[in-house]
């Protein structure tokens, strides 16, 4: 079996598969690492190797501790990757981008590749159907938006996509117009992101006529609602993706 961690800037996912099944998925805030690492490990005794990739800051050392009873791979800069690199600052790219495009060209071969990740930030990259990573772009995602608007402004609110805030009656989209303060600010906030994205993607389609979208992310399932291009939504891509990563390393190491 094989445990699979993707630790991003506010929290963990993890998922345990054997060979390409993902039969268990596991969500925790970073701090909470260790103990759920170990609660893992308590269920699925017959872990054999763990895979990470991190964007965030996290003691590899947890890791290592374990290295008796797992093997521990870490996805990193200089492992092998099924495409070319052709980003003009190739050590700065997140590793989490750098697995997302692994996965995309080891899921969707010889095919143009558009993957946007929605989570605390967007990020787009493409995949040429010649393996070659061109590059993309990071936006805020929908939570940073919210937040900004409330840290830097002196008297907006602090909303979010919660119940709550959004209320019952808002539908796939807030009115375009809003009628007070909270519902102008989901209606830039929401009707902003979406459009952004349909954008991006109708942008790529004046260079590129034929490409797949694989949409994931924490923000994915909400956003494929409201997009009006067609895409693949999978949520969890990612740790997919780091799956078919760790599988391509063990046979090119």
């Amino acid at each position: 079996m094989l445990l699979a961690i993707d630790i991003g800037n506010t929290r963990i996912k993890a998922a345990v598969f054997e060979g390409d099944t993902l039969l268990d998925l596991f969500v925790f805030k970073n701090l909470e690492l260790e103990i759920n690492l170990k609660k893992i490990l308590l269920k699925y005794p017959n872990t054999s190797n763990l895979v990470v990739a991190t964007v965030g800051n996290v003691d590899k050392e947890v890791f290592l501790s374990l290295n008796s009873t797992l093997k521990i791979h870490f996805i990193g800069a200089k492992t092998p990757l099924p495409f070319t690199n052709s980003y003009q600052t190739p050590l700065t790219l997140g590793i989490d981008r750098m697995v997302l495009a692994a996965g995309a060209v080891l899921g969707y071969p010889k095919q143009n590749r558009l993957i946007i990740d929605a989570g605390t930030c967007v990020t787009y990259d493409f995949v040429s159907s010649e393996d070659e990573y061109l590059g993309g772009a990071i936006s805020p995602g929908i939570r940073l938006r919210y937040e900004s608007l409330h840290q830097y402004t002196a008297n907006l609110p602090l909303l979010g996509l919660e119940k709550e805030h959004l209320g019952e009656d808002q539908g796939l989209f807030p009115e375009l117009i809003g009628n007070s303060t909270p519902n102008s600010i989901h209606s830039g906030v929401i009707n902003g992101i979406v459009n952004e994205i349909d954008g991006f993607i109708n942008q790529y389609k004046v260079v590129y006529s034929n490409f797949i979208i694989i949409l994931t992310g924490g923000d994915a399932e909400f956003l494929a609602k409201r997009l009006k291009n067609t895409i693949f939504a999978n949520s969890n891509f990612l740790l997919e993706s780091l799956s078919k990563t760790y599988q391509y390393k063990i046979k090119n190491d």
